[in-house]
């Protein structure tokens, strides 16, 4: 007979925290083992070398996990928060702590992943490199519209009516309750003031806003894009046909913000938001805005970013990466490299004036059709793009037809690569192979097997999201020379 497990709950008082954990928790090492501890929506959030009260909300085998109640003492890496919604906006976790400290719990993690879950030898690690901004480095966010606003405790408390609608963020682990945001540091300007006068807009106009528990309402989601040329593309999703109401709302954003280039809305009347298979409508403007980047060649790249496209959302920091990934590659000119999950082709173009050939690979075909068209506004001519599975595409008859590879560059997503796909890598036994990876979990179960073939000649973590403890990495594989 099966029997529901009863959750035990304890509380430790005046405790110190030691570290930092996977995924921006904090941990906790005791006699009995390890405690996982975060902070609640609205509570103290928890930092390395805070002395705190917590409860402890689940007992697994191997460890605990716990919430803070209270916070008798602050640590040494502690730093004032700057937004007031620190704390129940579930961005931007690590604001109060120092950005100097932020790096090097980010570098330890890279260390801890390379050395304990992959198993392979090391050189010295890089110094993270840190970001240049360390605040509005976005260029794009997606704002949830809803009627599901999270009520504060003082609301609640006052007894005061509050409108229920919302644009904003979601609440963690509360996807049916959305922040009402006033100002965001996260995006450069004009992102604040669009997003304001969208809800201004829709107050007036005494719009419905989607009810993520009841799928009913007008407006779902504001999408913003900025680009480094100050084009601006605004998306705005709705579920239901109101067309007249959806084209003042329209002509509001024209009107007022000419820095608007691209002017789009869907209708989604799916039960999610996810819009990548929904038909995406031009209003106004062109389908697309422009990002540059100088690759070194004297002429600027240009990548053209619609709707749909992938494009690195902290577009300084991924210049710092590319050049990594580049100088890394090693290239000549004579070199035939392989783009592994190029998305819309920003590394292999990247790469591609010092390259004999680069041959991109990736499974979404519209993001494959952007990396051609971007191919061919600037004149690169030595770049072939193929969409399709990386575990069907990348093997020995493919090999056959495009030539074996000199160099290959992978940039899979946090899953890291198929088992299949590392497995062709060993046979087509490339001389040089440089990682970048956003999870360097994965990235180390896969180093674990190229290491039958390769050795790590060089790591260097970059930090692309200040202020979260999400970091990127960057390995340079050279063949071991027996082999």
């Amino acid at each position: 007979m099966s029997r529901k497990t009863q959750k035990i709950v304890e509380r430790l008082q005046a405790i110190r925290i030691d570290d930092v954990a996977a995924e921006g928790k904090c941990l906790i090492r005791t006699d009995e083992g390890i405690i996982f501890v975060e902070g609640r929506s609205g509570g103290p959030a928890p930092a390395p070398g805070d002395v705190v009260d917590i409860r402890v909300v689940n007992r697994k085998k191997q460890y605990r996990e716990a919430v803070v109640e209270k916070i008798h003492a602050y640590g040494p890496s502690r730093a004032e928060p700057f937004c007031p919604h620190f704390g129940t906006c579930g961005g931007c976790k690590w604001q109060h702590i120092r950005y100097d400290e932020q790096l090097r719990f980010k570098g330890q993690q890279v260390f801890d992943h390379l050395t304990r879950i992959g198993k392979v030898q090391l050189p010295a690690i890089e110094p993270i490199l840190p970001s240049a901004q360390t605040t509005y480095y976005r260029n794009k966010l997606e704002f949830t519209c809803a009627e599901g606003r999270w009520i504060s405790a003082e609301e609640i408390r006052s007894g005061m009516s509050v409108d229920k609608r919302a644009v904003g963020f979601h609440i963690p682990k509360r996807f049916d309750k959305i922040l009402p945001i006033q100002h965001c540091y996260l995006q450069p300007d004009p992102s604040n003031a669009i997003r304001l006068a969208v809800a201004d807009y829709a107050f007036q106009h005494g719009f419905t806003m989607y009810n993520l528990n009841t799928h009913v309402g007008f407006l779902r989601t504001v999408i913003i894009r900025t680009a480094s040329t100050g084009q601006v593309m605004v998306i705005v999703q709705v579920a239901e046909d109101r067309p007249e109401e959806l084209a003042g709302l329209m002509e509001m954003l024209k009107q007022s913000f000419p820095a608007i280039a691209s002017l789009n809305y869907i209708h989604n009347t799916k039960l999610n938001d996810s819009y990548q298979d929904q038909d995406v409508v031009l209003y106004w403007g062109k389908p697309y805005i422009e990002e540059q980047m100088d690759d070194g060649s004297g002429q600027p790249l240009t990548f053209r970013v619609g709707p749909r496209s992938f494009y690195q959302t902290n577009a300084l920091q991924a210049f710092e990466l590319y050049k990594i990934t580049r100088d890394w590659a090693g290239l000549t000119g004579s070199e035939r490299v392989y783009d592994l999950y190029t998305g819309t082709g920003t590394i292999g173009l990247f790469v591609a004036r010092k390259a004999r050939q680069v041959i991109g690979i990736e499974y979404v075909e519209s993001a494959v059709e952007d990396a051609r068209v971007n191919a061919s506004i600037n004149g690169i001519a030595n770049a072939t793009f193929l969409a399709g599975d990386m575990g069907a595409l990348l093997t020995p008859a493919l090999f056959n037809t495009y030539g074996q590879p000199d160099v290959v560059i992978t940039d899979p997503p946090r899953a890291g690569m198929d088992e299949a796909v590392t497995r062709n890598l060993l046979l087509a036994a490339p001389q040089r192979i440089v990682y970048v990876s956003c999870n360097t979990a994965t990235q180390a179960r896969d180093l674990a097997i190229l290491d039958e073939l390769y050795e790590v000649k060089a790591v260097q973590p970059v930090d692309m999201f200040p202020h979260t403890h999400h970091v990127e990495n960057v390995v340079k594989l050279e063949k071991r020379s027996q082999a």
